[in-house]
């Protein structure tokens, strides 16, 4: 059903709202994070490897590992993963 319906916007802005909290955040890291956002709204849930194909890589032609550290991608990927085992449950 979620897949349908998308997210509530401001559930998933909250979830993400870590990746752009203290003003610290680059352009691209504010553009790649809207992406996520833009899709579970729209979609529900999320294939990881999306962020490894364009618009993503559009801003970081690598992956995440382009905008972000490993620690900050690695709690990328487990809030995404957070969606999608919610959405299974």
């Amino acid at each position: 059903m979620r897949s349908l319906v998308g997210l509530d916007r401001q559930a998933v802005n909250e979830a993400f709202g870590e990746f752009l909290a203290g003003g610290a955040a680059s352009a691209d890291q504010i553009e790649f994070v809207g992406l996520i956002v833009e899709h579970l709204t729209a979609q529900g849930v999320m294939d990881p490897g999306l962020l490894y194909e364009s618009p993503f890589t559009d801003i970081a032609p690598q992956g995440p590992e382009n905008v972000f550290d490993m620690k900050r991608t690695d709690r990328l990927f487990e809030v995404i993963d957070a969606f999608n085992a919610s959405a299974v449950a």
